[in-house]
């Protein structure tokens, strides 16, 4: 019996600052912090019995997470698919990229902006377009209205503005003093049941492992910025 063909990889969408700020993270925990940390982890190793010495445990497990955290950068930034919002031919639906206000059931308005999982920050406003909101949401246009699962249960909301705005500054670097996210939570997130629409044309990504740069794969023959039949 034929083996099954292995079942192609998900796109990994991403805008063009989402991609800028996980590259500046790769390139400054590669260049600066892990060297920093690697000096930090010698001298406390030549300080004795490694077994009780404090300083040498926490540097092993520091430089255990930056090494994690640098595998699952280099791994999802050599295979993406840049999508700038501003290249959207079509702003009246809700797309990849989108910045959308909606209003729930009290008439309470809220704004998200639809990016990549890589990407996602609640506090800030910007939730994946695999999360439950973002899925609900992708396609619709003003006056729709949705049933989106929320933490607390279903609510009902209705989109009042979709707008496609230009990409956020980029903070280049975490600072030294933040602990590491780990490559297991940065990987968390439900599986989308469609591809996400997203703009026209379709840049492809370089490979973010400096120095070098290489093209990411080529995209999909069909574009996630229009429906089909």
């Amino acid at each position: 019996m034929a083996d099954k063909p292995p079942k192609p990889s998900e796109t990994n969408y991403i805008t063009p600052v989402g991609f800028r700020r996980l590259a500046d993270e790769l390139s400054y925990l590669h260049t600066k912090k892990r060297p920093e940390v690697v000096a930090a982890l010698s001298d406390a190793a030549a300080e004795g019995d490694r077994s009780e010495n404090a300083e040498y445990i926490y540097r092993k497990r520091q430089l255990r997470e930056i090494d994690r955290r640098l595998r699952f950068l280099s791994k999802r930034l050599d295979d993406v698919l840049i999508v700038d919002p501003l290249q959207q031919p079509r702003r009246d639906r809700v797309f990849f990229g989108a910045t959308v206000t909606i209003e729930d059931e009290n008439g309470v308005a809220a704004t998200y902006r639809i990016v990549g999982v890589d990407e996602s920050d609640g506090a800030a406003g910007d939730i994946s377009w695999k999360s439950p909101v973002g899925r609900a949401l992708l396609g619709k246009t003003t006056g729709d209205t949705v049933i989106a699962r929320w933490h607390a249960g279903l609510r009902e909301l209705t989109v009042s503005h979709i707008e496609y705005l230009e990409a956020r500054a980029v903070i280049s670097a975490p600072r030294p003093e933040v602990e590491l996210p780990s490559a297991d939570r940065a990987l968390s997130g439900a599986r989308p049941e469609r591809e996400p629409p997203a703009a026209k044309p379709r840049t492809k990504a370089p490979a973010a492992k400096a120095p070098a740069a290489a093209p990411a794969r080529a995209s999909r023959g069909r574009s996630p910025g229009k429906r089909h039949p």
